[in-house]
């Protein structure tokens, strides 16, 4: 809860005592937390899962200036039900505002401050195949985030859209992916970033290298803010696609808001699914084509482009093994919680790539490698028994390409884990998308093994942590040979 929050509610259990306290000290408790209320919705703004502390504290704050003596001659058996009532409506606000928390990106601890600029970009040379005008060009929304300077007066940026209309409609695609009503996520509009936009790229280095992010299929480069913000904050320029029509909103400047039209790719075999994961990849060496251009116009020379690297979430991670694999510009990647698409008729990948894989994931992938997988498991992974045993084909081709890779998992993680989205709320660990480990505790494993391989390998520091076991991190764990 957020700090007027946690003073009004203090003030409303206050309030609830009222009766024993001095008339003027009751009086002076209602004025406060009417003061209070007021100061919080102008300075934090309101939210719905603090409505019942508002109604509670302006109704014991009514009650405790104008009413007291009629409260006093109040019906007993009425006094306490409407106590055990009004204990309940804290209780519950108390615990929708904890577990659906308004959060600001945690602090990256490097030396610089971070910058930020969005871009859209249209690759003339490419048909849209993923609408049905024949006229449209694939067009992408991008984020870079970079070491910056000179931030004296500047505001943090918000995550999401400041533009009402369009965040409503960000939130209402959220909101309908897991069926709430779209005010249930309308607090994210406060969620702070640690970035300035449009800030000055810094002069302290010559050159920062470069890392391009690319999202898991249904989310968004916003799931992936914190990684590249604590990324630049040690020297990198980070660079994240919205993969249109596999995010679940992208919005562009005209005001258009797009949405997640693909997922029969995903559902209709691995020839379709390879189809979208081609397009994706094709975006990454068209983003990174298109650095050249931004590099010269928008950031000074700053961006190293003779130092690529990239990464991906699930999705995302199969793409930036693709592009790592296929275009000689990156020279290392890493993959996170992702299996892999277009296998057939690969060699091992010969530049530096890290696999980064949930607990669960080893776990279920470790049994099916070995045949000790039951039905009931198979049955639970919500596959048949001959599409899972074509997975396992399938994995079984990629362990051959992977063949020179390093790999690590997180103990206690699941699939999103891997993205800013265990920041949001205790209850994705209720509902299995994230893992028993602590979500801070995950983003900060997360992005110290990040930024180790990418220092290892684009600034040639660092790599102890992608070495060997480390005591500092007992929950990654280097699989046995």
């Amino acid at each position: 809860m957020r700090t007027l929050e946690i003073l009004l509610t203090f003030l409303t259990f206050i309030m609830l005592f009222q009766h024993k306290m001095p008339r003027k000290f009751a009086a002076a408790a209602g004025f406060a937390g009417i003061g209070v209320l007021a100061g919080q919705l102008f300075f934090e703004g309101y939210r719905w899962q603090m409505v019942l502390i508002y109604l509670v504290s302006v109704a014991f704050a009514f009650i405790a200036i104008f009413g007291k003596r009629l409260y006093m001659r109040m019906w007993k058996p009425l006094k306490y039900g409407l106590y055990g009532l009004t204990f309940t409506m804290l209780a519950v606000s108390i615990f929708l505002s904890v577990y659906l928390p308004v959060f600001d990106l945690p602090k990256p601890d490097g030396a610089y401050s971070v910058g930020t600029k969005t871009f859209h970009l249209t690759d003339q040379s490419r048909e849209e195949t993923l609408t049905k005008n024949p006229h449209d060009k694939r067009e992408l929304m991008v984020q870079v985030w970079y070491p910056a300077q000179g931030l004296n007066g500047q505001k943090q940026a918000p995550l999401f859209p400041e533009d009402a209309s369009t965040f409503h409609e960000y939130i209402e695609r959220y909101a309908d992916r897991f069926s709430f009503p779209a005010f249930a996520l309308d607090y994210w509009r406060y969620i702070k970033t640690n970035s300035y936009e449009n800030a000055t790229i810094s002069s302290a280095e010559a050159r920062y290298p470069v890392v391009v992010i690319s999202h898991g299929f249904g989310t968004s480069r916003l799931l992936h803010a914190s990684q590249a913000e604590h990324l630049v904050s040690h020297g990198f320029v980070a660079v994240a696609i919205d993969h249109t029509y596999s995010t679940m909103a992208t919005a562009f400047p005209d005001g258009r808001v797009t949405g997640l039209t693909t997922e029969q790719y995903l559902n209709e075999g691995s020839e379709n699914r390879n189809k979208l994961g081609d397009i994706w990849t094709q975006d990454a060496d068209f983003v990174i084509d298109q650095l050249d251009q931004l590099n010269r116009d928008a950031f000074e020379g700053k961006l190293d482009m003779d130092n690529i690297g990239m990464m991906g979430h699930s999705f995302g991670g199969a793409t930036a093994f693709n592009a790592a694999y296929s275009n000689h510009r990156i020279k290392a990647g890493i993959n996170m919680d992702g299996s892999l698409n277009n296998v057939n008729d690969k060699q091992a990948i010969s530049k530096p790539f890290l696999f980064m894989e949930s607990s669960n994931f080893m776990n279920i992938k470790n049994k099916a490698l070995s045949g000790k997988i039951s039905d009931e498991e198979i049955k639970n992974s919500g596959l048949t028994k001959e599409e899972f045993n074509e997975m396992i084909e399938e994995r079984k081709k990629e362990y051959k390409i992977i063949d020179q890779a390093s790999m690590v998992y997180i103990a206690g993680t699941e699939h999103y884990n891997f993205t800013d989205l265990q920041l949001y709320s205790k209850v994705l660990k209720q509902v299995g998308m994230t893992g028993d480990i602590d979500g801070e505790r995950s983003a900060d494993i997360v992005n110290r093994y990040v930024l180790d391989f990418f220092n290892k390998h684009l600034k040639e520091t660092g790599g102890g942590l992608i070495s060997k076991p480390n005591p500092a991190y007992p929950e990654v764990e280097f699989p046995k040979e």
